[in-house]
């Protein structure tokens, strides 16, 4: 008795067959292969983060149904003996045929191409005094036979020769074979066997290797303390360097020195010049900058010390200036790199720009002083003596405290005279660094034509 007979409900009535029907069925699901049942429950069918698939799943080879595959002892012999020898091993058989072709490991077997002579070749390009005919065909035996193995052709040559002597007879008669055989030398200079051989030179390698491998710990260990102290030293005189050439004071004490070693001559000017005011020198600066960073380099080319020595001087120059002064060069007859940079043409091409550039500068000035001199003269002439001053000028002067002028009492005369006298030095100037420039500029040329 249940619980559907105590309601008087039927067993099997329209309630159960519509329930059974409203449940959806349960699709089922195949466990994939190389996932335990365990995991595969717990994750639900879920794709898992890492592959869970067995490795040795995916190594293993499909076999087709038709194939057969058995081992058997079967018979084999190699290419690389030459004497036909049988000899037997396991074979994997598919469907009853049994593989053909070479055996597979005859293929590593590689052997050297000694090179053979002939008996005239052999007294007309390899007769040596120190190596007998019977001597040569030996070695040339043995190098064929073990393959170039010089240790052991030296365990089995008849006589007492050195490794050395023996490499140094087999390169030199190949070698001599190689060039004979040749249309021309050109053909083989690439060929390694064309390459001399040096025996000395492999001695003292052996012997050096030797030294290094028998030292002992004690030894070794006093070299690495030596090697240290060479490193710590040469640090420590890199850094010194560095400072003195961070606190260079001026041009002159630090030109030549940064000159000596980069490899041009820097010239400084005369003490006699004495430059107007307006002319520009090259700031101390750039130039030690400009030698710092040469020695830095230690290694490069002359005419690469040149431009940056060229740059710093003219640093401070003008575009268009910088071009006036390539232009004289032009004009001079000067390239603007020297054909043949040596030293010493160097450090005249570099004091001649600065010559140019210092005559430039001049007569910048002197164009400058010569408008002021004008604009003074027509100011002086365009007032007359007679013509009363202005208003303001008059209100002014009555506040002002009387101070005599220059240009009274004889004054005027002094001040033309101090202008005279400027203008004088400055052309005289000029002059001088025209005529150096010129015998620069001669020098320069002779130098030139003989370097």
């Amino acid at each position: 008795m249940d619980a559907k007979d105590i309601l008087g409900l039927p067993k099997n009535g329209p309630l159960m067959s519509q329930e059974k029907k409203s449940r959806p069925q349960k699709e089922s699901q195949r466990k994939p292969d190389g996932i335990s049942r365990e995991v595969y429950a717990l994750t639900g069918g879920i794709a898992p983060l890492m592959p869970s698939i067995d490795i040795n799943q995916l190594k293993k080879r499909a076999l087709s149904e038709s194939e057969k595959i058995t081992w058997q002892w079967l018979p084999f012999t190699s290419s690389a003996r030459k004497d036909n020898l049988q000899l037997y091993h396991w074979v994997r058989v598919v469907n009853g045929v049994p593989p053909t072709g070479d055996y597979s490991f005859a293929k590593y077997n590689k052997s050297v191409d000694v090179i053979e002579y002939t008996d005239e070749e052999y007294e007309k390009f390899l007769s040596n005094p120190s190596w007998t005919k019977e001597e040569t065909d030996q070695l040339f035996d043995l190098c064929k036979r073990f393959d170039l193995r010089f240790v052991i052709i030296a365990d089995r040559f008849p006589s007492n020769r050195t490794i050395e002597e023996l490499k140094d007879r087999y390169y030199s008669v190949s070698r001599a074979i190689t060039i004979a055989r040749a249309p021309s030398p050109a053909d083989v200079a690439g060929h390694p066997l064309v390459k001399p051989y040096n025996a000395s030179q492999e001695v003292e390698r052996k012997r050096a290797l030797s030294m290094v491998l028998s030292q002992t710990k004690h030894q070794e260990r006093r070299d690495a303390e030596v090697l240290a102290a060479a490193k710590r030293i040469s640090e420590s005189r890199k850094a010194a360097k560095a400072a003195e050439e961070t606190e260079l004071p001026d041009v002159s004490d630090a030109a030549p020195e940064g000159a000596e070693k980069a490899g041009i001559d820097v010239i400084s000017t005369s003490p006699n010049a004495q430059l107007p005011s307006g002319i520009a020198a090259p700031p101390v600066s750039e130039t030690a900058s400009t030698l710092a960073s040469l020695r830095m380099l230690r290694v490069y080319l002359r005419t690469y010390g040149l431009e940056q020595m060229v740059q710093a001087a003219s640093s401070s120059a003008g575009l268009r200036t910088i071009k006036r002064v390539e232009q004289t060069l032009q004009d001079l007859g000067v390239n603007l790199k020297p054909k043949v940079p040596t030293k010493l043409v160097c450090a005249e091409h570099l004091e001649l720009r600065k010559e140019i550039l210092t005559l430039l500068n001049l007569q910048k000035q002197v164009q400058y002083k010569e408008s002021e001199g004008s604009s003074y003269r027509e100011g002086s002439y365009s007032e007359t003596p007679g013509t009363p001053p202005k208003r303001a000028q008059r209100a002014t002067d009555q506040d002002r405290t009387f101070i005599p002028d220059s240009t009274s009492f004889g004054g005027e005369r002094a001040g033309k005279k101090d202008q005279k006298r400027a203008w004088t030095i400055i052309r005289s100037t000029i002059f001088t660094s025209t005529v150096k420039t010129a015998s620069q500029v001669k020098n320069f040329r002779w130098m030139n034509w003989k370097d």
